[in-house]
């Protein structure tokens, strides 16, 4: 194995390896997951049967028709939210079933 006087940060190292092996798509999957939770709280999370996310589509199934419909009115603000706490634009659009 060659050695590089080159100094690189375990972070820069990382984030080249994730691209380089194609695991970005799956780590970016687990992490809107893990938020949904974090984000809208124990209750919505009590109330969320399941949730998908493909092609930068957020796929919310909820037990709830009220819930479902307030969380319609504020759609936007919800996929803005994600965003930023992402810190990339990686939620395009959010579907509740």
């Amino acid at each position: 194995m060659k050695r590089f006087n080159d100094d690189y940060s375990i972070s820069d190292v990382m984030k080249e390896f994730i691209k380089t092996s194609n695991l970005e798509k799956g780590l970016n999957e687990v992490q809107v997951k893990e938020l949904w939770g974090s984000l809208m709280g124990p209750t919505i999370a009590n109330y969320t049967t399941q949730i998908d996310f493909h092609r930068n589509i957020l796929y919310v199934a909820l037990n709830s028709a009220v819930l479902k419909q307030e969380l319609l009115l504020g759609k936007q603000k919800i996929i803005d939210l994600f965003n930023k706490e992402l810190g990339k634009e990686l939620v395009k659009d959010l579907i509740f079933r």
